[in-house]
């Protein structure tokens, strides 16, 4: 995409190329701006990832109270209703959230209108669910799931009074207000669902937990950001906010698609004993991925927005992100395959055998899935909603289609479709998109990830020694313990002493003052 924005941050007489130079002399305007953005970075993720654990310790507690007084059934029966909700969740949303995030020349009007729009599409899913409400529970021959459908569509209508203030609270860098709404529903979730099932409410307590739980962040949100809401009248004054969240809707649909399908191969192809290995295997090669990025993508997209019109200020956040976001996962993700069989054995039982290889393919497959998404929400930052439904499309067909011819050598083979499919569409697709949107070269983006490329390098030979070194005979929980031990403390040590001043460069954004390193170590400079 040409940006023919008049910008500071870069050289209007070469726009298109990405080069480096030394900065002599600061820039205080910019560098005041830029600290208060990486303030407010760091604040979101300081905020938005001690209250999720923090409720999420709690939850967790609570979960394990309501699953000794819910049986089984009452579970399956709401998780009927949510195979088909879940899907309608991602078109409820309508992409506005989005839209009012990145559209910062919107009026306060225009807003309002996207408003009534949020309003009426939530009417239109809760007019759906309830037509076909019918049809779920038919499909999964349960009668109580066509009344678990309609009244959980009501959050639909819940839901889109929040657009609005969420996305305003967004846009004003109002992370705290923003954590606390979701550590507040979090808790009312459990708290209240813990309540009606002791009440003897059965199924109905996760059904009317959700509720109320919706409730009570909405309410919240709509008092600490109120916004008017109008008819979405003379629509042509927000049809371009809405074309760009129609096409996030597209990309997450396609996206629905291609994380899902692997599932529906393996069940359909291999079976039902397959599935669970697969499941197993997907869900701890995902933890370093999904935590982490998930983090951190609830709070990028205002701060990548906030400077969607400079290149320069883009890159560096691009730099920054990425390499800090790799430093963690790499290692995580490698280690997570390097100890998988023991791991398995040990802590799993032999049953789970046959999820080691899996495991290890799906584990080495997340390094790439934890930095790719910081490029993807640089498509959004900048308003090529258009471009990122393509690559979602196109990944969206290329990785089943990598499943399904994987399918034929085992859960594994499935497995590999990830390691494979997934870096092709990346590479053709989304890195070169994404890099020329913000004049950075691939060779300074390869360079912000060599740190943590080095020192999982030299963690990985650290505990296959370790591994070669110690007897067979060796406790497997002693074997266990000290391969991770030799592999963090190795990694920490390869990181620090062959990488110093990169990682200087790579951390300086939690002292909110990340130097502008894409390319040197020992000097200051930009991109331009």
């Amino acid at each position: 995409m040409t940006d023919t924005t008049p910008s500071p941050a870069r050289d209007s007489g070469n726009a298109s190329a990405a080069h480096v130079t030394v900065l002599t002399a600061p820039q205080s305007e910019s560098n005041t701006d830029t600290a208060i953005l990486d303030r407010s970075l760091i604040t979101g993720i300081f905020w938005t990832g001690g209250v999720r654990w923090v409720t999420q310790v709690l939850s967790w507690t609570i979960t394990l109270l309501i699953a000794r007084i819910l049986t089984p059934e009452d579970y399956g029966v709401v998780g009927m209703a949510t195979v088909y909700l879940g899907l309608v969740q991602i078109l409820n949303d309508f992409g506005l959230n989005l839209a009012i995030i990145q559209g910062r020349s919107l009026t306060e009007e225009q807003i309002a209108r996207l408003g009534g729009f949020a309003i009426l599409v939530s009417i239109f899913f809760f007019a759906v669910s309830a037509l076909v409400s019918g049809g779920v529970a038919a499909f999964f021959g349960e009668p109580r799931v066509r009344a678990v459908v309609i009244v959980l569509s009501t959050t639909f209508l819940v839901s889109g009074l929040q657009t609005v203030p969420r996305a305003l609270l967004a846009r004003e860098l109002q992370f705290r207000r923003l954590a606390l709404i979701d550590g507040c529903e979090a808790i009312a979730l459990s708290t209240s669902t813990l309540a009606l099932a002791l009440a003897g409410l059965s199924y109905w307590a996760l059904v009317l937990g959700a509720l109320l739980s919706r409730l009570l962040s909405t309410t919240i949100a709509l008092a600490w950001r109120r916004h008017r809401l109008v008819w979405p009248r003379q629509f042509r004054t927000i049809a371009a906010a809405v074309t760009f969240g129609s096409h996030l809707v597209v990309a997450n649909l396609a996206w629905y698609a291609q994380s899902s399908l692997d599932f529906a191969t393996v069940g359909r192809v291999l079976g039902a004993s397959a599935l669970g290995v697969y499941t197993i295997g997907w869900t701890l090669a995902s933890i370093p991925v999904e935590r982490l990025t998930a983090l951190v993508g609830r709070v990028t997209p205002p701060i990548l927005a906030s400077v969607q019109d400079d290149r320069r200020a883009l890159a560096r956040y691009v730099v920054g992100l990425t390499s800090g976001v790799a430093l963690l996962t790499f290692p995580a993700a490698i280690g997570i395959a390097l100890v998988a069989r023991d791991f398995v054995f040990t802590v799993l039982g032999p049953q789970w055998g046959n999820a080691v290889v899996p495991l290890q393919i799906l584990a080495a497959a997340a390094v790439l899935r934890s930095i790719t998404p910081i490029l993807d929400q640089v498509l959004v930052a900048t308003g090529q909603t258009r471009r990122k439904m393509e690559i979602n499309i196109i990944a969206a067909i290329v990785l089943p289609a990598c499943f399904v011819v994987g399918s034929f050598w085992g859960v594994a083979g499935v497995a590999t479709g990830w390691l494979v499919g997934h870096p092709v569409v990346m590479v053709l697709f989304l890195v070169p998109s994404a890099l020329a949107t913000v004049d950075l070269s691939v060779t300074s983006y390869v360079r912000c990830i060599l740190p943590a490329l080095g020192g999982t390098a030299i963690m990985s030979a650290v505990v296959q020694g370790v591994h070669l070194a110690l007897p067979a005979t060796i406790n497997p929980v002693l074997l266990l313990s000290l391969k991770i031990t030799a592999g963090a403390g190795s990694y920490l040590v390869a990181v620090y002493v062959l990488q110093r001043d990169v990682l200087r460069s790579a951390l300086g954004l939690l002292k909110g003052a990340m130097p502008y390193n894409l390319n040197t170590p020992s000097e200051r400079i930009a991109v331009e």
